[in-house]
């Protein structure tokens, strides 16, 4: 068994050409549960995902979110906004070892900033001018690897085309809500 920062390698090639021989392989759903509990608190439950049309149960994960003390929270957790960039630093940090072992590339450390901009006049609708998310966001990678600058260079570009949370940020993603009335007035 071949292993680069901790990524099988032989088991990565494997899983890519199980996905080319039949797509259904790589076709996943994956869902969360979120309940309010009080003020401006909730709990997130992530549980089973569906791949290839099987549901997977697996390990239940539980995701507290909060709000700043300045914006009414108790700052028990951290709000969503945050929780956003840090989806978005899982999600590169995974593409980064992945690609990078695929690559040959060993990795020593590696550690990502991010930063976003928030206006809240968008979230409280007091101006229409305004964006209600971020109006930008930042990422500075910090890697130390055995690798040339043209090397990450070109691990930075594969991971920034694959990336599943930075094309959902950068890209329009429909997103379809319903209202589910528990108690008719």
């Amino acid at each position: 068994m071949s292993t680069k920062n901790g990524v099988d390698v032989a088991q990565l090639g494997h899983a890519v050409d199980a996905i080319t021989d039949d797509s259904t392989v790589g076709q996943f759903r994956f869902r969360a549960e979120t309940e309010w509990t009080d003020g401006l608190q909730c709990v997130t439950t992530i549980d089973d995902f569906d791949q290839a049309g099987e549901r997977i149960h697996t390990r239940e994960f539980t995701i507290e979110g909060d709000e700043p003390e300045q914006i009414l929270g108790t700052r028990t957790a951290p709000n969503a906004v945050e929780l956003l960039l840090a989806a978005l630093g899982s999600c590169l940090s995974v593409g980064y070892a992945a690609n990078a072992a695929a690559m040959g590339i060993d990795l020593e450390e590696l550690r990502f900033d991010l930063e976003g901009d928030v206006d809240l006049r968008g979230f409280l609708g007091i101006s229409e001018d305004v964006r209600a998310g971020y109006s930008s966001v930042t990422c500075t990678v910090h890697v130390d690897a055995d690798a040339t600058p043209e090397e990450l260079d070109e691990l930075r570009d594969r991971v920034e085309t694959t990336s599943p949370l930075l094309d959902t940020i950068a890209n329009a993603v429909p997103v379809e809500t319903d209202v589910v009335a528990v108690r008719e007035a």
